[in-house]
């Protein structure tokens, strides 16, 4: 999957001369955490976060009264608070490559790129909706982990055994073992009860770490 299939589409854009007051305000009628900061002919110049403009409202010149204080504040410009050395992604980035990409950065979004234009922006949330649907958690049936042997074959065995009793994986995704002879794989499956999908794939894995109805 590409990270064109995640983001949000033409996300919420606004310019360097914003006031930070007006940002925030941007930020809670849409509901959003971050947005990307565009120049006059539409180039991408930053990306300022709900954090940065937290901490520059949070001014520390104690010695002015409210009334200046909330004065400055309102004068205050997102250029002068946003950050200008944006991390981008395009669009036909595989979702993991992002995802590692905002981990290494400790970055929660980023903007993606057609050339030199903003179409979209990926952000922790949409990979949390990924991880959902990977898991298949809207979905009912039983959730399975096994310790899978480092074999080839070994998962079509596993997937033939269900398949062949009537059971459908709705859901499957693999893991780093406990070394490198195996693996775990985490799969949801519907249409067999614990006993009978347990009894399965029991003979054809190492173990079975967790079996759940959800």
């Amino acid at each position: 999957m590409n990270v064109s299939l995640c983001m949000t589409k033409n996300p919420v854009t606004i310019g360097p001369d914003m006031s930070v007051p007006d940002a925030q305000a941007v930020m809670r009628r849409e509901k959003i955490h971050r947005i990307p900061v565009l120049d006059k002919s539409g180039k991408l110049i930053g990306i300022v976060t709900a954090s940065d403009l937290i901490h520059a409202s949070a001014s520390p010149a104690t010695s002015l009264d409210i009334y200046e204080l909330h004065y400055l504040i309102s004068k205050l410009k997102v250029e002068t608070v946003m950050t200008k050395k944006v991390v981008t992604v395009t669009e036909d980035l595989p979702i993991e490559e992002a995802a590692r990409i905002m981990a290494d950065n400790n970055i929660s979004g980023l903007p993606v790129m057609r050339g030199d234009v903003v179409v979209g922006i990926i952000t922790e949330s949409d990979l949390f909706k990924l991880f959902i649907e990977l898991f298949g958690a809207r979905h009912t049936g039983i959730r399975l982990t096994v310790l899978l042997p480092e074999k080839r074959g070994e998962l079509a065995a596993v997937a033939g055994a269900i398949s062949s009793l009537g059971g459908n994986i709705i859901s499957l995704a693999t893991f780093d073992g406990e070394d490198p002879t195996n693996s775990y794989c985490t799969m949801k499956v519907e249409g067999l009860n614990r006993k009978e999908l347990v009894d399965a794939v029991s003979p054809l894995v190492d173990r079975v770490v967790d079996v759940r109805e959800n």
